[in-house]
């Protein structure tokens, strides 16, 4: 596996700006909401991933967005046969670089890239920032390493 394989959140409208005080991992934790997120990226093994240098923009899933997903999905993606599958979710949900709010409204029907190696395609409407199908909903999270930009859905890579 790749050394810069990563996990989650990137995009849209503003937040308050402040030192970054944690990495990517342990903002997820502190946060509170994301404890589906931090239980893949454990079972995918990206913990120290995500813990390290960076930059990455995580395009976080909350447990809500994750709670979406047919029954039985999340709890299927965790089992270890399944790791490989995890991996591509996961990573298909960072950028391997810090791209703030003020970076992705200049993305408005384009596509980045992402870790997994697929693109997403970011959409920008008003104040409303859409990756893929996915709504974010708060932006400009920031840690050590990067950024996080927690989304309202899980986004899935394209079947390769």
């Amino acid at each position: 596996m790749r050394k810069f394989f990563a996990a989650f959140a990137f995009l849209a409208l503003a937040a308050p700006a402040f030192a970054a005080e944690k990495d990517i991992v342990d903002t997820a934790v502190a946060a509170g909401s994301f404890k589906t997120l931090v239980a893949a990226v454990k079972a995918a093994g990206l913990v120290e991933t995500l813990k390290g240098d960076g930059p990455f923009t995580v395009l976080a899933p909350t447990d809500e967005a994750f709670a979406k997903l047919p029954a039985g999905t999340v709890e299927s993606l965790l089992k270890p046969e399944n790791k490989g599958k995890l991996v591509a979710i996961l990573t298909y949900h960072v950028i391997p670089a810090k791209a703030m709010a003020a970076d992705v409204v200049k993305l408005d029907g384009k596509t980045a890239p992402t870790v997994e190696g697929s693109p997403i395609k970011v959409e920008v409407e008003g104040k409303t920032v859409m990756v893929n199908n996915a709504r974010v909903i708060k932006a400009d999270i920031p840690c050590t390493n990067g950024v996080i930009h927690v989304i309202d859905t899980v986004i899935l890579p394209p079947a390769k």
